[in-house]
């Protein structure tokens, strides 16, 4: 029996390798090995054909499917289908617990002598020990890695279920394999990203870099699969994916000229991640937060920013000479220095602001986080301008330049039209 399960596992364990699908190898992780970089110069082309090295997407539906039959070799092969390596890894398992469950039992029954189960399974759990030995040190697929945890603990279930120990150490072992190896390759991933060289991987737009796009992406694959069976192992590598995703998210912005330009990049890149990680539910609330934050630190720069590029003057005025409270100057203003600024608004206001407007809407990746860059930018705007027009109302022969201030209520009209629009 030995001999016969051994050669019926072996011959199923070549049919099955004839139906892999190669996903992931050395180097497809990005930056890893600055001599290997056959991904970067394809950019995002080659990295939407890896796509599944780095999202969960339908791959998740393996879970679901645990007591469904395993793979049949020929249907597949006449079919031309491929599968992901935890596809294969399930169903050699389906086939392993069923098979050691019937001749257990038959085992226990017949003969009374539990041991003699060990004897029978001891060719087919050496074959099946070393093709996962030499499947491992060869997979760099983290996703893969981590749904086969996942597969060998509700495995450990089923079998707990069906009250039968013959298979506790087979599955033990099978974890001891995989915890390592999946740690070893996450450390790669978090590798690459440190030492992928910034410069070469850069593009001159603000828009969602598409490497930090696939590294948010894995991020929230990871997230859903330690939530479904980490056992909070994950935490802390969670963290320091984190780190070096916004590390290279620094180094990246970094090669923008203006301070706006970074501002923009990393707040386009952080509403990104934001809606990646609310596809992965509840369980990444912790890690949307922290974007969420990013992304509101940001925006308020970029809103200082821009105001300051179309409506320089004037913002300076108010920031050095009007308090917030409107009663006290924090430097006394000139009526010279007042001229000037409300006579400038006067003549460019109206073109600014649709500058400004066509500015956002066509550098924004979301259109809801253009939104609100316009609506606090001109929120920003009307706050400035009305401060402005107290402090002229306050200064001793101010009432000289009421015929060149625009009226609050202009500028709100011409902002609710733009509001309008949106």
């Amino acid at each position: 029996m030995n001999k016969v399960l051994s050669e019926d596992f072996r011959v199923y364990l070549e049919s099955l390798e004839s139906l892999k699908l190669d996903i992931g190898v050395s180097t497809d992780v990005i930056g890893y090995d600055a001599n290997v970089l056959d991904l970067i110069p394809r950019g995002r082309e080659q990295l939407r054909n890896h796509h599944f090295m780095f999202s969960l997407g339908e791959r998740s539906n393996i879970l679901k499917e645990i007591d469904q039959p395993g793979l049949v070799p020929c249907i597949s092969e006449a079919n031309s289908l491929k599968y992901p390596y935890e596809v294969i890894f399930r169903s050699l398992q389906k086939l392993l617990m069923d098979t050691a469950s019937s001749e257990y039992i038959f085992i226990k029954a017949f003969f009374r002598e539990e041991s003699m189960f060990y004897q029978v399974f001891e060719g087919p759990f050496a074959v099946i020990d070393e093709n996962m030995k030499l499947t491992l040190a060869n997979s760099h697929d983290a996703i893969c890695l981590m749904l086969m945890i996942c597969i060998t603990k509700k495995h450990q279930l089923v079998m707990s279920n069906r009250r039968l120990p013959c298979l506790d150490t087979y599955l033990d072992k099978a974890l001891i394999y995989l915890w390592p190896r999946f740690k070893i390759v996450f450390d790669m991933y978090i590798q690459s990203l440190y030492q992928c060289d910034a410069k070469m991987l850069w593009v001159d737009g603000t828009h969602p870099h598409h490497i930090v796009r696939c590294y948010m992406e894995f991020t929230a694959s990871l997230i859903q699969l330690n939530a479904e069976c980490g056992d909070g192992q994950l935490d802390m590598s969670l963290k320091r994916l984190r780190l070096a995703v916004d590390d290279l998210l620094v180094r990246f912005a970094e090669k923008f000229a203006t301070q706006k330009l970074q501002h923009l990049f990393l707040l386009n890149n952080c509403d990104m991640a934001i809606s990646i990680l609310k596809e992965a539910g509840e369980e990444a609330k912790e890690l949307r937060r922290y974007f969420e934050e990013k992304l509101e630190s940001n925006l308020v720069s970029f809103v200082d920013e821009l105001l300051m590029e179309y409506f320089g003057d004037l913002i300076k005025f108010v920031k050095n000479h009007i308090s917030e409270d409107l009663i006290s100057y924090t430097e006394c203003p000139k009526i010279a220095d007042v001229e000037l600024v409300v006579k400038n608004f006067a003549v460019k206001w109206r073109t600014a602001l649709e500058l400004m407007h066509n500015e956002v809407v066509t550098c924004c990746s979301n259109f809801v986080s253009g939104m609100a860059i316009l609506k606090a930018a001109m929120a920003q705007l009307l706050n400035d301008y009305n401060r402005l027009s107290e402090c002229v109302k306050m200064i001793p022969g101010g009432s000289s330049l009421n015929r060149n201030l625009v009226s609050i209520t202009s500028i709100s009209y011409e902002i609710r039209k733009y509001s309008r629009t949106l």
